[in-house]
């Protein structure tokens, strides 16, 4: 029997007109990433959006990193839902192989899309070991009902690591690959590891 797949960690109990503060908070700051873009959001302006003090930004999430942060701690628990009980074949009731091309696929659009949160988010984000934990889990899971065979912990960590930003980044942004040949190559090393035929 899997052990069940550990999400991220709840956002402690706090009272409620700074819950209402935090929640103001990252809609502004969600709403201004959509307008202008990552790297020109600052915390005057978020503050300014939201209706508080500049102070109040530092108090709720104790930097700007802090912020993009909890900006992506919300977008990542949206995305976990999607592979836990969200529809197939991302989500439960695929066949496991189809689950895991979907889950690389899905993966690395999403980290594509999130990927300036994430680099600004540095390590407050980076150190966030409830992802890493999730992610390969769910690779090992899968791995586990295709009958592979082997180190499953270190074959789930091998599978992952392409899917990180900086990767992404050196393949795309600067090798010049498209997404769909990334995607390609990584359902090749799939198939591979799985022990499955490649694809012509």
């Amino acid at each position: 029997m899997p052990k069940p797949l550990p999400l991220l960690t709840a956002a402690p109990v706090v009272r409620r007109d700074a819950a209402r503060n935090r929640e103001a908070l990252l809609q502004a700051a969600a709403e201004l990433v959509e307008r202008c873009g990552v790297a020109d959001l600052t915390t005057d302006a978020v503050a300014a959006r939201a209706g508080v003090g500049k102070g109040t930004v530092f108090r709720r999430f104790g930097s700007r990193e802090g912020l993009m942060a909890s900006l992506l701690d919300h977008r990542e628990q949206e995305w976990q839902a999607s592979v836990i009980s969200g529809p197939p074949p991302l989500g439960p009731g695929a066949p496991p192989m189809e689950r895991l091309l979907a889950f690389g696929a899905s993966r690395l659009r999403h980290h594509r899309e999130q990927a300036a949160l994430i680099e600004a988010a540095g390590s407050t984000w980076g150190e966030n070991y409830a992802v890493l934990g999730f992610v390969a889990l769910h690779v090992r899971m899968l791995l586990t009902q295709l009958g592979v065979h082997g180190d499953l912990g270190y074959l789930a960590t091998a599978l992952v690591a392409p899917l990180s930003v900086p990767v992404l980044r050196q393949q795309i942004d600067v090798g010049g690959l498209t997404e769909e040949q990334v995607i390609a190559g990584w359902t090749d090393l799939v198939r591979r590891v799985v022990g499955a035929d490649s694809p012509a």
